[in-house]
């Protein structure tokens, strides 16, 4: 993150607009919403006045800024071995297990990929997720592995952030979802909010009372009284897959939250059980923050996923039931 201060001198009146859109284009790896931030806290001005966002620059106006001083993250660095995809001056891309949540939180306060990709990268990120979530993107719930693209910088946060945003990311899942999936090819459009009345799931809702939400899939292969599934994910909703195969009737098999009944019975039905919710980030296509060249990387299915997909598929050879 910038420090110190920087002055501007507008000698020219520029194409009409706001001042915090001007801001970025004199010095576009800076958002906009922190050059809005830095105006409501004063650390920028116009000839010396505090200004608003929506202010219309003008020539002969002075901009001087003040970069406050960052914050020392309180997220310390933990030497955690990490699967890396791929690395270069600006990205990192990982294959994240199962068993580790993204950044830290109530509960989880150290043992995560941001603990580990701070002292990969000897503690220098991107700033712009704040102290607790330094470099990240996007984000892997804990019970799911797979592809995960961390940025080094704040440019390359900002552009990934667009890119996402923009949905000119492709990200494919592959999953475990119990019952046999119909029809064998779908596209959800679901609109997701917070549930009701347990607040820490979230739920399909009517289109107007939510954010809206589409997953298409296609059934790889039907297993003993389960589907071997792969998802698109067209937008990035909270619990997206999840909740949107939920609605469904076909759950993530070991997805404790969202189908926990429907995982114990098949355990009961098969003698298998699910080690966690059997849902894996295959494949993660971008555009690089930089090059802009087109990025592909594919997360091989962890052990635990294997195991599982062979237990069920063993169970349809000698029970003969698709």
């Amino acid at each position: 993150m910038k420090t110190g201060g920087d002055t501007l001198r507008i000698e020219e009146s520029p194409l009409p607009g706001r001042l915090d859109q001007y801001l970025v284009g004199q010095m576009p790896e800076i958002s906009r919403s922190t050059f809005q931030r830095l105006i409501v806290d004063c650390h920028l001005k116009i000839n010396g006045l505090p200004t608003k966002p929506n202010h219309r620059p003008r020539a002969g106006e002075v901009i001087t800024i003040r970069w406050p001083t960052p914050k020392s993250s309180e997220v310390l660095p933990q030497e955690i071995p990490l699967e890396i995809l791929f690395e270069d001056e600006d990205v990192l891309v990982i294959n994240k297990p199962a068993d580790l949540v993204v950044h830290p939180s109530a509960g989880h306060e150290n043992g995560t990929i941001v603990n580990a990709v701070l002292h990969h990268c000897c503690g220098r990120l991107s700033g712009i997720g704040g102290v607790i979530r330094p470099g990240i993107v996007h984000r892997l719930d804990m019970g799911t592995s797979g592809c995960l693209v961390v940025a080094k910088n704040d440019s390359a946060h900002l552009k990934l952030s667009e890119h996402f945003a923009e949905r000119r990311v492709e990200k494919i899942y592959q999953m475990v979802v119990c019952g046999i999936l119909t029809p064998e090819t779908g596209d959800i459009r679901a609109a997701i909010a917070r549930h009701p009345t347990r607040r820490q799931q979230m739920a399909v809702v009517p289109a107007a009372k939510g954010r809206f939400a589409r997953t298409t899939y296609q059934l790889l292969e039907a297993l003993h009284r389960a589907s071997f599934v792969e998802a698109v994910l067209h937008t990035g909703r909270t619990h997206q897959i999840r909740v949107h195969f939920q609605h469904l009737g076909f759950p993530v098999l070991g997805d404790d939250t969202y189908g926990k009944r429907q995982t114990k019975r098949l355990h009961e039905e098969t003698g298998y059980l699910a080690p966690r919710q059997l849902l894996h980030a295959r494949k993660l296509t971008f555009p690089h923050p930089r090059t802009r060249r087109l990025m592909e990387f594919n997360a091989p299915l962890p052990e635990d996923f294997r195991a599982g997909l062979a237990a069920l598929q063993i169970s349809t050879n000698s029970k003969g039931d698709g």
